[in-house]
């Protein structure tokens, strides 16, 4: 896969249950995103379809510093993708590598993290995969 819609991808950096993850550049708006490519299953069954787009609408609605924005939620022929900011860094299970974290460090992701959580629970959201793959710890 080379481009979805305006977008051309560079990379793919992640998949899972809901699909593959990938970096990609904005041609119309000059700037780096992550496109999440949902996997026919969800693209072809109406219901689920519908869920993820109503929770789309509500994710779009969260503006938190902790918490990726969400910019798009497109179609392009039988495919179904979600577009959001990029975040540069490590997911949490590599940051620390399964080694000890320092203290202060762990206390600063926590609080972080419970923050975030709590402005998405406040909006009705429950992630449902908060794992420590999901978790991005910036520089």
């Amino acid at each position: 896969m080379d481009r979805i819609a305006h977008y051309n991808i560079l990379e793919k950096i992640g998949s899972g249950g809901m699909g593959e993850v990938y970096r990609a550049r904005d041609t119309k708006l000059g700037r780096t995103v992550a496109i999440k490519v949902l996997p026919p299953s969800v693209a072809g069954d109406r219901e689920r379809r519908e869920r993820l787009l109503r929770e789309a609408r509500t994710v779009a609605a969260i503006s938190h510093p902790n918490i990726a924005t969400l910019f798009q939620a497109g179609e392009e022929g039988e495919t179904l993708f979600l577009v959001g900011e990029f975040v540069p860094g490590q997911t949490r299970h590599a940051a620390i590598g399964g080694r000890p974290m320092n203290t202060r460090r762990a206390l600063d992701l926590a609080i972080q993290i419970a923050d975030a959580v709590s402005d998405a629970h406040a909006a009705g959201i429950v992630h449902r995969a908060l794992k420590p793959d999901n978790i991005i710890v910036t520089p």
